[in-house]
């Protein structure tokens, strides 16, 4: 705590001592610069420079403006650099080799999306809890899965109505379902695949973290759960129109919704069910690795809202504005969540930090039909019917070393940044929405 204080101290002080040289004041009693503005001065640039140590700059360009960190060789441990976005072209901070900023203070917002394979009826998408493998399957088309982050994908078994799929913690036992069609599983990562229970209307299946406890439903039948990876299944609840289902990592807790009924909770992996809240339109669910933390949202056909539950399901809180949310994926402790509003009703992906309490829009409006998120909510994926898949990177706790790395503002967007040493700077506060790769 009393290193805490002191770097607030500090920061503070940084920021006062820019601050000083921005305005008038500050200066002797004989007109000489005080201690502030010989530290710090300002300056307004409308084209791309190299910064220096302890000063200021209002970057006032019609077009980007790019900001060449210093030298690490010119700067002194405590060195402060400030940019404050006037114009309208909005300004890059560039790094030099081996240079990096950490970036721990800004909180980790979806801003940095790529685009991955080919524009297809993508329908389901998942992650193993790391975020290297991944999952995608296609409606009418094959699965597809990936080992480096989405960059590059293979395509396994052959075409069919894939409707979801599902991953264990390790991306070795996979899970899919096919609408009108069986259960498949792989447990080699989705190289090969094998066909189980009977043909169904399948619509979602959920796994445990080690891919032995699943479960999965269908509309207008039964809930099915699963023990053994998949080879027997035992059908549970009654005949409804089962739309989605989540499983907490150890297949015990469980929650499903019915498209136009009630959300269901389970904590006997899924031998009795409770009914939940009310009758909705409930698209998708997700749940925190405990099973305590639950997020469902609205939006078959008619705008809803998102729904986020501390009780394993008991009370219910509705968050954000109605519109046609279609997928949601929860961190394993519930508090990084990432929703989408599609796929017959485009929109964007929106991004929580806080549990479901607050919500920042991101990317484009698109018709994303599945989000899928790491364990830590740190890499999300998110594929679009009749589109392509989409990887982010959400949180950075450092810039990417060297001249790759970069933060990017806009008008309005603020920045100040300490120096570390050893080629490290610190972000000691920002204002707006800043890209940081």
């Amino acid at each position: 705590m009393v290193i805490k204080h002191l770097k607030l101290v500090f920061m503070l002080s940084s920021v006062l001592a820019l601050l000083a040289g921005c305005g008038g004041g500050g200066g002797g009693g004989d007109g000489t610069a005080g201690p502030e503005e010989k530290d710090s001065t300002w300056e307004t640039k409308g084209s791309s420079f190299t910064a220096e140590g302890n000063k200021g700059y209002h970057i006032d360009g019609d077009s980007l403006v790019t900001i060449t960190l210093p030298a690490s060789y010119t700067l002194s441990i405590g060195d402060t650099i400030h940019i404050d976005g006037v114009g309208t072209g909005g300004w890059n901070i560039a790094q030099n080799a081996n240079q990096r900023i950490n970036t721990e203070n800004i909180p980790p917002v979806a801003v940095f999306w790529t685009a991955r394979e080919s524009s297809r009826d993508w329908s389901s998408v998942a992650s193993s809890s790391d975020g290297t493998k991944l999952v995608a399957a296609v409606f009418r088309g094959q699965i597809y899965t990936s080992t480096d982050y989405g960059a590059a994908w293979v395509p396994r078994d052959v075409n069919r109505d894939w409707s979801y799929v599902a991953s264990s913690s390790d991306g070795t036992r996979l899970v899919a379902v096919v609408y009108g069609g069986q259960i498949y599983t792989s447990a080699d990562s989705g190289v090969n695949w094998y066909p189980h229970e009977s043909n169904r209307d399948w619509t979602s299946v959920a796994s445990s973290s080690d891919g032995t406890k699943l479960v999965a439903v269908n509309l207008s039948g039964q809930i099915y759960t699963s023990t053994n990876s998949g080879t027997n299944w035992t059908a549970r609840e009654s005949a409804r129109n089962w739309y989605f289902v989540a499983s907490s990592s150890d297949g015990a807790k469980l929650v499903a919704v019915v498209l136009g009924g009630q959300i269901y909770t389970s904590t006997d992996s899924g031998v009795t069910w409770t009914p939940r809240d009310s009758d909705r339109k409930w698209t998708c669910v997700a749940s925190s690795s405990d099973g305590t933390k639950l997020v469902a949202v609205v939006g078959y056909n008619s705008p809803g809202q998102i729904y986020t539950s501390t009780d394993s399901g008991a009370t219910w809180i509705p968050r954000e504005s109605n519109r046609y949310w279609y997928s949601v994926a929860s961190s394993s402790d519930g508090t990084r969540l990432v929703a989408s509003v599609g796929y017959v009703n485009p929109g964007q992906i929106y991004i929580s930090t806080d549990s479901g309490v607050t919500w920042t829009a991101n990317e484009s409006s698109r018709g994303w039909s599945c989000v899928a998120s790491s364990a830590d909510g740190s890499r999300v994926a998110a594929v679009v019917y009749g589109g392509q898949i989409y990887a982010s990177k959400l949180y950075n706790p450092t810039t990417t070393p060297g001249t790759a790395g970069y933060i990017t503002g806009g008008q309005n967007d603020s920045l100040t940044l300490e120096y570390l040493g050893n080629d490290t700077f610190d972000v000691l506060e920002y204002a707006g929405n800043l890209v940081v790769h």
